[in-house]
């Protein structure tokens, strides 16, 4: 068996391009192939061919397929921060993060298949990124719980995993939302409807 060539770095001519323009291809690509078939099943090729280049650039931006994940998880957050602010009342939070079935699904099947593929923190690249992006929302309802508009009853860590998942729903659960309502889940009409049901819900426990 012949030896594997060693990996070439990019000539300069191709890191010098567009940098900015080059790194929003390989990550529009990488989000798209990491929600399609989570992050074990990517492929850095795949990536590269989705992005139409040079598959060593990604590795020269972003140091490979974990980094390339990480940074995915960095672009979520600031996506959340854009989404949502601390001062906002928690069920029109939940209803902008529903909302996101029509715009950005794909970062919802990668939250999704990232669950799928769990095995332990230790395996999970955005484990703490992630962690540290829904502490806020525990908070939030542990203020609103302190401040006597949520049951005493309710666990601040338990009740964000529900709504988190609820608002995922149209997404991750599309089969069942067809089925039990006839509409496209996909389609804007059913994702701005079921956001605001799910925002009432929310209004009426009290929050």
């Amino acid at each position: 068996m012949s030896a594997s060539k060693p990996r070439r770095s990019p000539k300069p001519q191709e890191r010098q391009r567009d940098p900015e323009r080059t790194r929003r291809l390989i990550l529009e690509a990488a989000g798209a192939e990491f929600a399609a078939k989570g992050y074990a099943g990517a492929r850095i090729a795949a990536i590269a061919t989705r992005a139409g280049v040079n598959q060593q650039l990604i590795s020269y931006y972003f140091d490979g397929k974990e980094g390339l994940y990480r940074a995915l998880s960095e672009q979520w957050t600031l996506r959340q921060g854009e989404l949502v602010s601390p001062d906002m009342p928690l069920s029109e939070q939940v209803r902008r993060l529903a909302l996101e079935g029509t715009t950005g699904r794909d970062g919802m099947r990668l939250v999704a298949w990232s669950g799928l593929e769990y095995e332990g923190a230790e395996s999970d690249p955005d484990h703490g990124p992630r962690t540290q992006r829904l502490r806020p929302t525990v908070a939030h309802i542990a203020e609103l719980q302190e401040a006597g508009r949520l049951p005493e009853w309710i666990d601040p860590a338990c009740l964000t995993v529900l709504l988190m998942s609820a608002a995922m729903a149209p997404v991750t659960l599309p089969h069942v939302a067809e089925g039990l309502t006839g509409l496209d889940p996909a389609s804007p009409d059913f994702v701005r409807r079921y956001a605001d049901q799910l925002a009432k819900l929310v209004e009426h426990l009290g929050a």
